[in-house]
């Protein structure tokens, strides 16, 4: 329950993806989890830890909304903490997923905490849609997702501050060497 005492704001379906479509300048996403496990995905991660090549236009859809955004303007970005050795996950984002992302436009860094310590970033992925709106991605220690959660009255400095020191944590994904 929101620290407020009203009821959580949970984000399904076409309300969820309308943040995607709608946003006037920026969207960021901090990553915090090692393994995401998305029914949706099961298939292709599947397929890429059994040595599948990647299919001829993965995962195109989504690169079409990133390029329909940066020739708006729009800013797309993304902090991914990593720790070495990399999850079969991350490195199913690493190889299939990040480069597409950054290909069609999207800013994408890693934070690597393998040899330093936390410079104090939450432990909670989250979405900030231009500087004023919350999303939370609540999930499981196993990586499924439990529920997305509009952050009401957030508290939009410390989200902001957050992004910053993620930002000034991190390298460019094409910088990163694993």
């Amino acid at each position: 329950m929101p620290a407020d005492g009203s009821d959580p704001v949970l984000l399904d379906g076409d309300e969820w993806q309308a943040y995607f479509r709608n946003f006037k300048r920026s969207a960021f996403r901090l990553e915090v989890h090692q393994t995401y496990t998305m029914p949706a995905e099961a298939e292709t991660v599947r397929d890429f830890l059994g040595g599948v090549p990647m299919p001829e236009g993965f995962n195109e859809s989504w690169h079409q909304t990133i390029r329909d955004h940066a020739a708006a303007g729009r800013t797309m970005t993304r902090a991914k903490i990593v720790r070495r050795p990399l999850t079969p996950y991350s490195r199913y984002l690493f190889e299939w997923c990040i480069p597409g992302n950054v290909a069609a436009g999207e800013n994408y860094h890693i934070v690597d905490l393998t040899e330093q310590s936390d410079p104090g970033l939450p432990e909670q992925d989250f979405w900030l849609f231009d500087e004023s709106t919350v999303v939370h991605l609540n999930y499981r220690p196993d990586g499924t997702q439990i529920n997305r959660e509009l952050i009401q009255n957030a508290d939009i400095a410390k989200y902001l501050a957050w992004r910053d020191l993620a930002l000034e944590s991190a390298v460019p994904f094409r910088a990163y060497r694993t």
